[in-house]
Order: structure tokens, then C-alpha cells, then sequence
């Protein structure tokens, strides 16, 4: 696979195939949606870790539930890991704002793995000690384990095999943010893999 020519380090070949193998991404399609939607969710292979570093503003703009007032939104600003703690608290599988679930299991990997319970599952099914060893999400191997296990999950073989790239942004990113620039990765990487 020449990734080079997609600006992907040549380091991320021998996970990618793995993946590619594991989960039956074994057409050009299948291949090419994978790497490109991977390319624009972590800055072509670059980011492997949720960016939580907000200004008091972002706050109330993004997450205007938790931080509902200025002075709250100050008290976490710039703060990544009290972020985490706060956003990510009580919700899927993660404890209290003090247990510092949010932190251990911020948004990791290729496609950014959020939550214990995600952790857990992901762990399981690849039979990675995730829940103790968080951090594996932030490696190549790990990270496109994870990837591919929720591509898998997620039943994005078959929406690739459709071109149906819209269905399949969504189910990774919630909405379509990006879909033109997705798109646009998944073209260039169909066309190197021929």
C-alpha cells in the first residue's frame, strides 16, 4: 500500500492491513472509506487523542448545559483533563466528575473511542486491556484496532460497498460534519489503492 503518496507515514501500513484483514475491508471501497474517514477524523493519522483544550467561550458554546454560566466556564478553561471530568462524568459507563473516568477514557484513537463503557467493550472484543491501559488507543496497532472494531460495529462495510458516505458519517461523527472533505479523502485513497 503506498500511503506515502496519501501523506500517511508509512508506519501505519502493517495496522492498517491488519485491520483491513480482521474486519473484511477487502475491496478498494471497503479500503478506501476506511482510510479516509480515518484520515479526516485524526488529521491524516496525526491526532490520536480529543483536542480538550477550551477557552471559557467554547465551553459555553459547546457543552452550554455543563458550563450554563461564565463563572463556571472559567473555573475549567483550558483545562483538559478537568474538562473531561466534568463533560464526560456520568455518562456512558464513566463514574462521578472525581473518579476521573472522563480523563482516563477521553476520546482516543483513529475514530475517537469516548467512555468506559466503550473501552470495555472495545477491550473485549480485541482482547486489549483497555480499561487498565488507556492509552493503547493512542498507538498505530491500537488505534486502528479500535477503528476497525467499531467500523465492524457499526456495519460500515456495507454502507461503504453502497457509497452511501453520508450514512456512514454519521455513524461515525454523529452528523455530517466534514462529509465534503471525507469524500474527498476517501476519492484519493480509492484512486491509489486502484
Amino acid at each position: 500500500m503506498n500511503l506515502e503518496s496519501l501523506g500517511i507515514d508509512p508506519k501505519w501500513d502493517e495496522p492498517l492491513q491488519a485491520v483491513f484483514d480482521k474486519y473484511g475491508m477487502n475491496t478498494p471501497i471497503r479500503q478506501a472509506s476506511f482510510i479516509g474517514q480515518c484520515q479526516h477524523e485524526s488529521n491524516n493519522f496525526r491526532v490520536l487523542e480529543e483536542n480538550l483544550h477550551y477557552s471559557t467561550d467554547g465551553l459555553m458554546r459547546v457543552w452550554p448545559s455543563r458550563f450554563n454560566s461564565r463563572v463556571v466556564a472559567e473555573a475549567y478553561a483550558n483545562q483538559p483533563e478537568k474538562i473531561a471530568n466534568k463533560v464526560y462524568a456520568g455518562r456512558m459507563g464513566n463514574g462521578t466528575e472525581e473518579t476521573g473516568d472522563g480523563w482516563a477514557y477521553h476520546g482516543r484513537g483513529l475514530i475517537q473511542l469516548t467512555g468506559r463503557d466503550n473501552y470495555r467493550n472495545c477491550g473485549d472484543a480485541l482482547g486489549l486491556a483497555l480499561i487498565t491501559n488507556p492509552e493503547l488507543l493512542s498507538m498505530p496497532k491500537g488505534a486502528c484496532l479500535s477503528a476497525g472494531w467499531f467500523w465492524n460495529k457499526h456495519g460500515l462495510n456495507e454502507l461503504a460497498d453502497a457509497k452511501d458516505f453520508e450514512t456512514m458519517t454519521k455513524r461515525i461523527n454523529g452528523g455530517t460534519l466534514g462529509l465534503d472533505d471525507r469524500i474527498a479523502k476517501i476519492n484519493k485513497a480509492l484512486e491509489v489503492l486502484g
